[in-house]
This record gives structure tokens, C-alpha cells and sequence, in this order.
């Protein structure tokens, strides 16, 4: 089974220019190492998914039209997830609240042609000898 994804786990878009950090509600009341885990219906934008600093895709209306205004240079403009739907795949075995429970290797699309993928799990746990 792939690892479940926690809050504090990486996710990244295409037409992002940097990595953004996922938040899980802690509804459900399940914890991996510590962390609300998340499940397939963690996908708001701005709620669970936060901005990717800037987009560059040229169907975000922001960014067309920036870039018209600067004679077809590419203009990225702040970037606002319009995150569409749910998470898939999941791992639909493992249930919380009732929700399939988001794992590594998920994607959801973004209405401006991204694809926001889960990048890593959970943080990376580091242990002293």
C-alpha cells in the first residue's frame, strides 16, 4: 500500500512555480506519526491546498492577460488553486470518517490545466543515534 498523506505533506502543480504544503482538517480525529491524515476529499482550494506562489499557465485568465499586456511575454501572475474534484487514485481499502484515505502517487487537476501531485507523504521524520 502506498504511505498516507498527513498534513505538512508536499504537493507541487504543474504551472506552479514552487512546491505548496498540504493541510488535512482534523475532522476524522486519525493521526499518522502525529498528523491529521488526509482523505480524498482534501482537495479546497486555499483550505487544504495553499498557493503555489505563482502560475504560469496561460489558461489562468491573470496570467493571459498579463501576458497580452506584455506582447506575448509570459507573465506569470499569483497563483490561486482552482482545484476540481477529488483526489485520485486513493487507497480505497483504508477508510477515515468514511472517506477513502488520500495516499502517495494521488493527483488533482487544477481548472486551469495543472495537475497538483503529492510530491511527499508527510514530513520526514529524522532521528538522532
Amino acid at each position: 500500500m502506498p504511505l498516507p498523506v498527513t498534513t505538512s505533506a508536499t504537493v507541487a502543480c504543474t504551472f506552479g512555480t514552487a512546491p505548496a504544503t498540504l493541510v488535512a482538517l482534523p475532522t476524522p480525529r486519525v493521526l499518522v506519526e502525529g498528523r491529521p491524515v488526509a482523505t480524498v476529499t482534501d482537495a479546497a482550494p486555499l483550505v487544504n491546498v495553499a498557493t503555489f506562489a505563482m502560475c504560469t499557465s496561460l489558461a489562468n485568465p491573470q496570467v493571459a492577460a498579463a501576458t497580452a499586456a506584455a506582447l506575448g511575454v509570459l507573465t506569470p501572475m499569483p497563483c490561486v488553486p482552482a482545484t476540481t474534484g477529488t483526489w485520485t487514485p486513493t487507497a480505497p481499502r483504508t477508510v477515515v470518517g468514511g472517506r477513502p484515505v488520500l495516499a502517495q502517487g494521488a493527483v488533482c487537476m487544477c481548472a486551469f490545466g495543472g495537475v497538483v501531485q503529492v510530491v511527499v507523504p508527510g514530513p520526514v521524520r529524522t532521528t538522532v543515534a
